[in-house]
């Protein structure tokens, strides 16, 4: 799993950055109604607001390497095959949320810095 995301995040480019954020209903639903990924709704939220504040040039502190482990973690819960394709009952998200807390801990002292600097903006 782990090389998995790696690998991902080492292969994201602005093409994907824009695929995850066309794709925010997608995406918000699998997190509202999925239930290893249902933990994660607010998570996810904070993400992806990062990741559109950086795309749109308002927050651009943040190293690309972060972004990407956010868009690549994203673009594998958007993707309906992956590890364990999510057709499969109960197990089919596991997957998917493993990727997701990995991501949170490879990305979580950029998400502080993110959460001070959108404090700040209101």
């Amino acid at each position: 799993m782990k090389n998995e995301f790696n690998e991902n995040r080492q292969n994201f480019d602005k093409t994907n950055l824009e695929e995850v954020l066309n794709n925010y209903d997608d995406l918000n639903e699998k997190f509202e109604k999925q239930g290893k990924l249902k933990k994660f709704l607010s998570e996810f939220k904070l993400l992806f607001n990062m990741s559109r504040d950086y795309f749109k040039g308002d927050y651009t502190v943040i190293p690309w390497y972060i972004i990407a482990a956010i868009g690549s973690t994203l673009l594998y819960v958007l993707s309906p095959i992956d590890a364990i394709p999510d057709i499969i009952p109960i197990v089919g998200y596991v997957d998917d949320a493993a990727v997701m807390a990995l991501c949170l801990k490879f990305v979580n002292i950029e998400i502080e810095e993110y959460k001070k600097w959108k404090f700040n903006q209101s």
